[in-house]
Order: structure tokens, then C-alpha cells, then sequence
């Protein structure tokens, strides 16, 4: 898919189940989300992309410039894991674009769930994302009880 937006020319989308873990670690690294990453466990960023159900990146020509990484059972809900675009591209609209494309995949009851990096709490709410007081984490290695 090419995208018609002047502000994103020759940016090209597509789904890529077999994203490899050097261009993921290189988009993750480019975009600052490698701070909040494994990024250095190449083992642990393999198993990511093995186990996502849905990758949907952003390419300039053959570069990767965004990658949206999800997990979901494509009809109740759906974990945006990972949303990354390099920062030399960011402020173009790639990242509402990738959300968008995934959502074209999902069920059209499919909720769009995701965990903000701290730089991007007032992203989300822009582009129609409602916080959710509600949610919770258990860290690994603690445990319930």
C-alpha cells in the first residue's frame, strides 16, 4: 500500500509477519523506543516478533522507518506492543498511520489497547486514544498472593 498524503510520500505499508531482528532492534534504536526494550537480548527480541499476530511496518524505499507490532485475537482485543517510528520521520503522520492499519485488520469489535512511553502521553489522546484508569502490570518475577 502506497500512501496518497503529501506529508507521507513514498512511505509504502504492508504487513510483514518475518520482519527481521536486525531491522526491528534498528527502528526501535532510530526512534528511542530501544530505551524501554530488550534490545540487547537478540534471543528475547526474536521471540517478540515470533509471537506477534500482527506486524504492520513503514518502509522509505527499502529503509524501515516504523513498525507497529501487536498481539491479538483480532476480535475482542488487540495489545499495540510496540509503535516506533525512526525520529527522522516522525511528525509525518506514520504513526497514526500504522495504528490505522492495524486497525484495518481487526475486527470491528476489537478494542486498541497500548502502554505509553512517557514521551507520548499527549499523543495518544490527540489522535482519539482514551486513558484508561484500570490498568495493571505484574512484573516478572513478582508473583500474585
Amino acid at each position: 500500500m502506497t500512501s496518497n498524503n503529501a506529508k507521507e510520500t513514498e512511505i509504502e505499508y504492508a504487513i510483514e509477519p518475518d520482519l527481521s531482528v536486525d531491522e526491528f532492534i534498528g527502528v526501535l534504536e532510530s526512534s528511542t523506543l530501544a530505551e524501554r526494550r530488550p534490545v540487547g537480548d537478540r534471543a528475547c527480541i526474536a521471540g517478540m516478533l515470533e509471537h506477534a499476530d500482527l506486524i504492520v511496518t513503514a518502509r522509505a524505499g527499502d529503509a524501515l522507518v516504523g513498525v507497529a507490532r501487536s498481539v491479538t485475537d483480532f476480535n475482542y482485543c488487540c495489545y499495540l506492543s510496540d509503535l516506533a517510528v525512526d525520529e527522522r520521520y516522525q511528525k509525518r503522520g506514520i504513526g497514526k498511520r500504522l495504528i490505522d492499519e492495524t486497525q484495518d485488520r481487526l475486527g470491528s469489535k476489537c478494542n486498541l489497547i497500548l502502554l505509553s512511553a512517557p514521551a507520548a502521553i499527549e499523543y495518544y489522546p490527540r489522535i482519539g486514544f482514551e486513558k484508561h484508569p484500570q490498568a495493571w502490570i505484574l512484573e516478572p518475577g513478582k508473583h500474585t498472593g
